[in-house]
């Protein structure tokens, strides 16, 4: 434990948890035996991190959340799969994120920089990238990608091996049983495409020039009349100008569950 770690009192940590220099730890909150915490991570009261669970540095874990417990999965049987939280993280009240299995990745993974708000369920096997905001009430079932910036509204629900695109965003109380996207805006049940995320991009210093780009790719993806394949054999025409529209490219091929259209 490091030395100049403020840990409360009331809180129970377990003596082989690893727990590095100026890390808070508040009232009531339990540490289990395999969880490691990093430098100047502050966690609140009546939070509750267990299995084998690592978070970096200077993340920010308010009260009541659950961070590293089982998979809601009947599968599981106990298996040592782990949660994996990375740096500068802010975590709001009452989150769950679970473990991963052995069926997938062994792994949650949760990127750097990001921003989640209060009641989010991260479930077994997401990856969240980096600088991703979770509104409230946001639920990821197994399986979930979501990629760097990111947007999900309140009380979005995310179907489970779905996957949403960087720099794209979802409109609150939306639905997503396909894939969104990169740059995308999306609503509704089931979601579907409104454009692309101008004032997202516009924020992250996307020129006028990158924008009209993806606009472009946009068009040809939604606004062409093009079948899902005539679409990308035109966008890989069209990714030498740029490599902006590899991103479109690069995450339709990938994609298991189809796009939203």
């Amino acid at each position: 434990m490091g030395i100049s770690s403020k840990i409360h009192s009331t809180a129970i940590v377990h003596s082989k948890a690893i727990i590095a220099q100026n890390v808070e730890v508040g009232p009531y909150s339990i540490i289990g035996e395999f969880v490691e915490i990093g430098e100047g991570t502050v966690i609140g009261n009546h939070v509750t991190i267990t299995g084998h669970t690592s978070i970096g540095k200077e993340n920010k874990i308010f009260h009541y959340c659950s961070l590293g417990e089982s998979p809601q999965d009947k599968k599981y049987s106990n298996e040592p799969t782990m949660l994996k939280i990375g740096d500068r993280n802010t975590i709001r009240e009452f989150c769950t994120f679970n473990l991963g299995t052995i069926q997938d990745k062994k792994i949650t993974t949760i990127g750097n920089d990001n921003w989640i708000m209060a009641y989010v369920h991260i479930a077994h096997d997401c990856i969240i990238g980096d600088n991703v905001i979770l509104a409230n009430n946001t639920s990821l079932a197994g399986h979930v990608e979501v990629n760097d910036y990111a947007i999900l509204g309140g009380i979005t629900g995310v179907h489970q091996f779905c996957k949403v695109g960087s720099h794209s965003i979802v409109a609150a109380g939306s639905i997503v049983f396909q894939d969104i996207p990169p740059f995308i805006m999306a609503a509704g049940y089931s979601a579907k495409p409104n454009g692309i995320n101008v004032e997202g991009l516009k924020r992250r210093g996307f020129s006028s020039e990158e924008m009209a780009i993806i606009k472009k790719g946009y068009k040809v993806l939604y606004r062409d009349g093009n079948s899902l394949n005539e679409a990308l054999d035109i966008l890989k025409g069209m990714a030498n100008d740029s490599l902006l529209i590899n991103f479109y490219i690069d995450f339709i091929e990938k994609s298991n569950r189809g796009i939203i259209r």
